[in-house]
């Protein structure tokens, strides 16, 4: 029940609202790609409730400012608590905006949120589901639910270490008594700090009360974070079910490890390190390439597949645009052929989304019909004097345009028209030097007078040097992101979001 996967999901809300709360990040170092691959996949899945099924999304973040690990980093840098969890909090929230997430409606510190905590502990105690040690700790009493405990893999297999004053093995921390040094708040049972788990019962309860749709986390944390939540949340709410839905992503490897990125393990790339060499486009679409749920392999060749996928579906959009505008020539389109594969993919996406969010299934379809899409604009030197179906090759770029930037990816679309001012100039200006440059090497292109009857038109001699003029000034441009397609005697342009790459790999018209 608790891992439920999403099936006919808009027969499954009947209200067109949820909650949503996630484990948010412990602020004690630099977040890394492993957190940026389960915070883009669960934005990704929130994007497609709201903008897909229509369901509004309530998010809470819990952002943990104090544990054993912000301690202990802290003794090692002589720094304050809240200096050091302040500045890796900020650091974490423009990570976030850098990758492009949705941020939450609220996010929530659990230092701000100890009083929250004790009250929260003793209506537990009440409940009889918890009992305070001589020593100053507050622990979890699982006997008191007997077998509603261990509805995750590998409950019964391991127990936190604690107090030999523990009833059972399995009984977890609410309340920990502080050690000399270490911050304390008071508390009826002496002085002291939350345990881990009880921060985010605490939370999500006092922003969505007894009843929460969706909890979202890595798989690492559904035994023993995700159960221990579950048994205090029910013991303090009494209720039968306080989550409807656990949603775990998979970790993310370096490929040919079995391990996953952790700071621990000191096997991680920081995010604004990864970001210094791909976009936050191109790794929303390595992302989408896998389900959430499952373990994801990162490596050059992966993130290179994604870059590809990307300028592929790039490619097509400036060239049906170029159709549209009737700069580029082509044979007939099968506009039949278009319209029957555009609702093909707009079912298999659908039902893809409904199940499990499948990501990998619908973009799968949406490639598929870039493919189609391609393969109906191949250019032609000289037009044929058929008609023109630029209608059906505009739906295809609008569908695709629109589920790319549900999914967060607006490499392809100027966003609700927000284009910048200097963006506009921009695009005016390579319009006008592109437009000049057609002009050149139409004329160089020029046959002499009389060369077409003897077969292979002539060029004029004295005009080579302006094709290759013409030539030297698109190689110019390709690395810093305007590109220039030769077609036939036409040409095309478009802006792209490389930089400092080779030139493209265009045939010298002046050979």
């Amino acid at each position: 029940m608790f891992t439920c996967y999403f099936s006919n999901l808009k027969k499954c809300y009947i209200k067109l609202f949820c909650f949503r709360y996630s484990c948010g990040p412990t602020v004690y170092d630099h977040a890394h790609l492993g957190h940026a691959c389960s915070y883009v996949r669960f934005d990704i899945l929130q994007r497609i409730l709201t903008r897909l099924f229509g369901i509004t999304v309530i998010h809470a973040m819990v952002i943990t400012d104090i544990d054993d690990k912000i301690i202990k980093r802290c003794w090692e840098e002589n720094i304050s608590p809240t200096i050091l969890t302040r500045m890796f909090e900020d650091e974490f929230k423009k990570d976030m905006l850098l990758l492009k997430v949705v941020p939450p409606i609220v996010y929530l510190r659990v230092t701000e949120n100890v009083h929250h905590i004790v009250t929260f502990i003793e209506q537990i105690i009440r409940n009889g589901h918890a009992y305070a040690t001589s020593d100053g700790d507050v622990y979890f009493d699982i006997q008191s639910i007997g077998d509603r405990y261990g509805r995750f893999i590998g409950a019964m297999q391991s127990h936190e270490t604690g107090s030999s004053n523990k009833r059972d093995p399995r009984d977890f921390a609410l309340w920990k008594k502080s050690k000399p040094q270490e911050p304390f708040w008071d508390s009826p049972w002496g002085r002291g700090r939350p345990g881990w788990h009880i921060e985010c019962s605490t939370v999500a309860s006092s922003v969505f009360g007894s009843q929460l749709d969706i909890h979202s986390g890595g798989i690492d944390l559904a035994f023993p974070h995700h159960e221990n939540e579950i048994a205090q949340s029910e013991a303090y709410h009494q209720c039968g079910q306080w989550c409807n839905y656990f949603l775990h992503s998979g970790h993310l490897h370096l490929k040919g490890r079995a391990e996953k990125m952790s700071k621990s393990l000191k096997n991680y790339i920081t995010i604004k390190d990864f970001l210094k060499s791909y976009s936050a486009n191109e790794f929303r679409m390595f992302c989408l390439l896998t389900k959430y749920r499952s373990g994801i392999d990162y490596s050059e060749g992966s993130m290179q597949e994604a870059r590809a996928s990307l300028e592929t579906v790039s490619t097509f959009i400036n060239s049906a645009q170029a159709y549209m505008k009737g700069q580029l020539i082509t044979a007939p389109v099968q506009e039949a052929l278009l319209w029957d594969k555009l609702e093909e993919t707009k079912v298999t996406v659908q039902t893809a989304l409904a199940d499990d969010f499948d990501t990998p299934r619908a973009t799968s379809a949406l490639l598929n019909l870039v493919y189609h899409g391609n393969c109906q604009l191949q250019p032609l030197s000289k037009g044929t004097g058929d008609a023109r179906s630029p209608a059906v090759v505009g739906a295809l770029v609008s569908y695709i345009q629109e589920l790319f930037h549900m999914f967060g990816i607006d490499t392809f679309k100027n966003t609700e028209g927000q284009a910048v001012e200097s963006g506009q100039d921009l695009e005016a200006v390579v319009d006008q030097l592109a437009r000049f440059r057609s002009e050149v090497r139409g004329f160089a292109l020029s046959p002499q007078e009389g060369s077409s009857k003897m077969g292979k038109p002539k060029l004029y001699p004295d005009r080579v040097p302006l094709l290759k003029a013409c030539d030297t000034l698109r190689d110019t441009l390709a690395p810093l992101g305007i590109v220039i397609k030769d077609r036939g005697a036409s040409s095309t342009w478009e802006l792209t979001q490389r930089r400092l790459k080779g030139p493209e790999e265009n045939q010298d018209t002046s050979q």
